[in-house]
């Protein structure tokens, strides 16, 4: 499994502390997440669709099949909180690219979560599309438990962590962004923590 230790978000990255700004360290794991904790559907399925060459939908066999990695990373959440190295396992982007080929005028994506909110959550397919982030099954050696995402989350690591949407069961590839679910309530439609882009107002 290859690993990969990008560590302080080098890519992201506008200062020489490895804390972002307004950030504080923990090294608990806070569980932070809007509703209940969802069951895991035994129908669940992970569907690919939009602007793409092939839409295509998987079940649990057969995502578990694919290919994988190990990321080490730190974490940052919108509410002051950062956790660093992070070690997760999953099957990196690059794999679901290689499922759907996205077409050249995608743009965009919006994850789409199983969860009694129906959360979503948007960015730009160059911001999805980063060599580091996966679609996580462990963290830190374990399953990922539940309440953290289990048994899947999308893991995008140079992003507040409500980017790294729980209970992931679908991309969106898209040609036009449309704001998920903590974006339409006021929160930034990037969000850099490097340059703490935590709120509506804060956009150009």
């Amino acid at each position: 499994m290859p690993v990969f230790r990008w560590g302080q978000n080098t890519a992201a990255k506008r200062s020489t502390d490895r804390l972002p700004p307004g950030q504080r360290l923990v090294t608990n794991w806070p569980v932070l997440h809007e509703g209940q904790t969802p069951e895991f559907p035994d129908t669940w399925r992970l569907t690919l669709s939009g602007a793409v060459e092939q839409e295509v939908s998987i079940d649990w066999a057969a995502f578990k099949a694919l290919p994988t990695i190990e990321t080490v990373e730190d974490f940052h959440c919108v509410t002051t909180w950062s956790r660093y190295d992070n070690r997760w396992a999953g099957v990196a982007v690059a794999e679901i690219l290689a499922l759907v080929r996205p077409l050249p005028e995608a743009r965009h994506v919006t994850l789409h979560c199983y969860d009694q909110t129906g959360y979503t959550t948007n960015m730009s397919l160059h911001d999805f599309s980063r060599a580091s982030n996966l679609f996580a099954t462990t963290h830190d050696g374990q399953p990922l438990a539940p309440d953290h995402g289990g048994p899947i989350r999308f893991v995008c690591h140079h992003l507040y962590a409500w980017k790294s949407a729980k209970w992931v069961c679908g991309v969106e590839f898209r040609t036009d962004d449309k704001r998920g679910y903590w974006e339409e309530r006021g929160y930034h439609n990037h969000a850099d923590p490097w340059l703490e882009e935590r709120y509506v107002y804060q956009e150009d």
